[in-house]
């Protein structure tokens, strides 16, 4: 088998200027390596790297490589084996991302203190000429940078905005910091907030990896106006978290730094059915991203999808409490979205006997094919009750996602109609291709976006009530 080789093109993108200015030149034919700046702060950057296959076989490895000048120097990596050897950098692929088939495209980022960007570039041993392009901006951003793992040092902080929020620019531009006020939810200003956006498939069952496609959720914001995406992590099934933990994390956390990039709110879902078997492992994840992620405003966590008609005082709650307790030790004020018994449908029993805390949502989940006016009531009874709700999950399609392609749009609209009059902020089921109703996208959608013609099932509804 010969080697591919693949021919890297530096690009630094500066996210203030939000312009990528190109170093190096590549042929048509070859794979690149592009490298950008996502986010920036006064002391440092955090740098992307996304490799593509524009060959027309399959390669089944890569490696970078770059120095950096005096002064700057590499705090964190992730999605990449790193080797460093005094201001030289090498990133390899790990297990998951070497293999691409044509086309197909990966990433890892790092962490930078300092404001050099990359020199004496190679890829797979290949030399490449890069100068650098022009250093990131120190203007401080509107939200701190985020940290990946290791955690071994504390992630940055800003100090809180002392201006009022703008009217225009990103979701968390415009809201920032979020709260539980009431029954609803609330912006830093004290302003009602609906956020209303989409779950990724299960990551680990997804056909491509558009919910990881920083591009693509870019396009959901400013085409479909999408403020949140679900970050809807498998644990149970075979692939998922707990076969595969490394591979399942690192699908969410890049989800998160995407989403830090493109200014929306990301729910981090702890997507299981008998979450409470496994609760040692939901209290060290959550614990941890807490740590790594918890100062950002972006971050919403969700600790138990959908339980079974298991009893919430005796299962349920104590699985959240345990839950909460270890997210609280590091993370004191962002959302955390509990869900609730039968499929997180009965919200009214949760709300006899609500878990203790600040900044507590509760998970409804509908399907209008198989749902309607007596589950609206369970939700009505749990506001009247004082809770506060979030629809994590929905579809116009009966609760099994809608293998049979139905879709029951007059009853959605009255579940759109009664989110809408209570506040409930939501994330409709799911960014992928196949025939279910809920599958968002038709065959042959790119992994970057631009879908307008590509829209399947109940994805012109859902679109059209996120704009």
């Amino acid at each position: 088998m010969r080697t591919l080789r693949l021919v890297t093109t530096l690009a630094v993108a500066g996210l203030l200027a939000g312009a990528a200015a190109t170093v190096a030149t590549t042929p048509a034919s070859a794979a690149t390596a592009v490298f950008s700046v996502t986010n920036t702060w006064g002391s440092g950057y955090q740098g992307q790297v996304t490799v593509t296959n524009n060959t027309s076989a399959q390669i089944s490895s890569w490696r970078v490589e770059f120095d950096l000048p005096a002064g700057s120097s590499i705090s964190q990596s992730w999605n990449a084996q790193q080797t460093t050897s005094g201001s030289h950098y090498a990133f390899s692929n790990v297990s998951w991302n070497g293999t691409l088939g044509a086309g197909a495209s990966t990433s890892f980022g790092f962490l930078v203190n300092g404001s050099g960007t990359p020199v004496n570039c190679t890829v797979n041993g290949d030399s490449v000429s890069c100068t650098g392009g022009t250093p990131p901006t120190t203007t401080p951003p509107t939200t701190p940078p985020p940290t990946t793992p290791p955690p071994t040092t504390p992630p940055p902080t800003t100090p809180p905005p002392t201006t009022p929020p703008p009217t225009t620019g990103t979701p968390v531009e415009r809201h920032g910091q979020l709260r539980v006020c009431g029954t609803t939810m609330c912006d830093r200003s004290g302003a009602r907030v609906q956020l209303r956006g989409i779950s990724s498939m299960w990551l680990n069952w997804e056909t491509a990896p558009y919910a990881e496609n920083l591009s693509a959720l870019t396009w959901m914001r400013d085409n479909w106006n999408l403020q949140v995406i679900r970050a809807a992590m498998g644990v149970e099934p075979a692939g998922a978290y707990l076969s595969n933990p490394g591979k399942a994390r690192a699908q969410v956390e890049t989800i998160i730094n995407n989403a830090v990039s493109a200014g929306v709110y990301v729910i981090v879902d702890w997507h299981a059915h008998e979450a409470q078997n496994n609760q040692s492992q939901a209290v060290a994840f959550f614990g941890d991203l807490a740590r790594r992620y918890g100062h950002l405003p972006n971050v919403i966590w969700e600790p138990y999808n959908e339980p079974l008609q298991v009893s919430w005082t005796n299962v349920i709650k104590p699985y959240h409490q345990a839950v909460v307790s270890a997210i609280r030790a590091a993370d004191p004020d962002n959302i955390v979205v509990l869900g609730t018994p039968t499929w997180s449908q009965d919200v009214d029993v949760a709300a006899a006997s609500p878990v203790t805390g600040t900044n507590l949502m509760y998970t409804l989940h509908f399907y209008s094919c198989t749902h309607g006016a007596s589950l609206r009531a369970k939700g009505d009874a749990a506001i009247r009750a004082g809770l506060a709700l979030f629809v994590t999950e929905w579809g116009a399609s009966n609760a099994d996602g809608g293998l049979d392609g139905r879709a029951c749009l007059p009853e959605a609209q009255s579940w759109i109609d009664w989110m809408r009059a209570n506040g409930i902020s939501w994330t409709a089921w799911k960014l992928d291709v196949g025939t279910d109703t809920t599958n968002l996208l038709s065959p042959g959608a790119p992994v970057t976006g631009g879908w307008t013609n590509y829209l399947h099932g109940h994805a012109p509804f859902v679109v059209a009530n996120m704009r």
